[in-house]
């Protein structure tokens, strides 16, 4: 389900001790902040709320998140759900994924919640991503700063995600509120929209705790909340369940030591046609990416003339080089060639093993070209 639109919580200290009761937690962070009397029925208030019948389970609630005003609501995740392997594997896969994008920028993500929040590596991933820059300031330290730099990235991340049906499930207060649930949903969107060259774990649920206050009282309730599916349920097809194992697999993991004499028979059947047009080719993963040479390469093979408004000569976005390597995937199916097993979107992610076998079944039936 979806989470409800979240307030921005009161910003929190570094995290404390686990040893510490909920209780000793709740009365040193308010004895400063309330009078004696009002520190006793905050800590009423919060025994009642994690003891009551509706929430059998201890939960480690924040003294900040029982400070709420009537009808508001807080969520955070039941810490057995932290500890699911699904979900860890979820984050490592993201953080993985973050810092593989983010490596030229000598950018390392540790922990999500802590390292996204003020919108500065979100800028930094979407720009990558989305190949375009965003017109933000690229320090802020004011809470001011970083909540105007958050709205424009994630206004960006919106223009991307809206028109292809997204449902948007987490906004500026909850982001830099450090809402973990709404972090895993924002990245998941964009690994997918993005086509990110990774594999999400399937069916990835957590238990929600949701805190209310009515009638002056806490309220504690638990709602699971599904941050991702089967991927053979996800409307664009995104990622495949179990391909086929082909030479390539092979080649990759058993004999890499062939793997450059592949390589360059490959860049010298390509350059044999390329050369034709005064364009060579050196590195095969980077210099197909944007799907031009592959568009090229099929004209020449095929002895026809593509017309420069079927493609893009200079793509400048993620978008517009995805639509280059799938217009090239239609002229080969078109020249007789099976649909190609790798997807568009992996050239583009500068997956080597997938430009190989494009342009392998390239080579298979255009060796003797001349």
């Amino acid at each position: 389900m979806s989470a409800a639109p979240l307030r921005s919580p009161t910003l929190r200290p570094h995290r404390m001790k686990k040893e510490e009761s909920f209780l000793g937690k709740l009365g040193g962070t308010l004895a400063r902040k309330k009078k004696a009397k009002e520190v006793s029925d905050l800590q009423e208030e919060g025994k009642n709320a994690i003891n009551a019948p509706m929430n059998p389970s201890t939960v480690d609630i924040h003294p900040e998140d029982t400070l709420l005003e009537e009808n508001e609501e807080r969520t955070m995740i039941d810490p057995n759900s932290k500890e699911d392997p699904k979900f860890k594997e979820l984050i490592k896969v993201l953080i993985d994924w973050i810092n593989d994008v983010l490596v030229e920028e000598r950018i390392i993500v540790k922990q999500l919640e802590e390292d996204l929040y003020d919108g500065q590596v979100l800028q930094k991933l979407l720009e990558k991503l989305a190949d375009r820059k965003l017109n933000v300031a690229e320090v802020t330290q004011s809470e001011i700063g970083q909540k105007q730099k958050l709205q424009t990235v994630l206004e960006a991340v919106h223009d991307l995600l809206r028109p292809h049906g997204w449902t948007i499930k987490w906004n500026i207060d909850s982001i830099h509120g450090k809402n973990l649930i709404s972090i895993l949903h924002l990245l998941v969107a964009l690994a997918m929209h993005f086509r990110a060259p990774i594999r999400l774990p399937e069916h990835v649920s957590v238990q929600v705790v949701v805190v209310r206050k009515r009638e002056g009282l806490l309220q504690t309730t638990h709602v699971s909340e599904e941050l991702t599916t089967t991927t053979e349920c996800i409307d664009f097809n995104f990622f495949s369940l179990k391909p086929e194992r082909d030479a390539f697999d092979t080649l990759f993991d058993h004999a890499p030591d062939k793997l450059s004499v592949v390589k360059k028979s490959l860049i010298t059947f390509v350059n044999k046609h390329l050369n034709k047009l005064n364009l060579e080719v050196t590195e095969l993963e980077t210099q197909f990416a944007d799907g031009v040479y592959l568009v090229l390469l099929m004209g020449l093979l095929e002895d026809y003339f593509v017309p420069l408004h079927n493609f893009y000569l200079t793509p400048e976005s993620f978008d517009q080089k995805v639509h280059n390597v799938s217009f090239a995937f239609e002229l080969m199916q078109d020249g007789g060639l099976k649909k190609p097993k790798a997807r568009p979107e992996d050239v583009v992610n500068l997956d080597l093993k997938s430009t190989l076998r494009v342009l392998y079944n390239l080579f298979t039936k255009y060796k003797n070209v001349e």
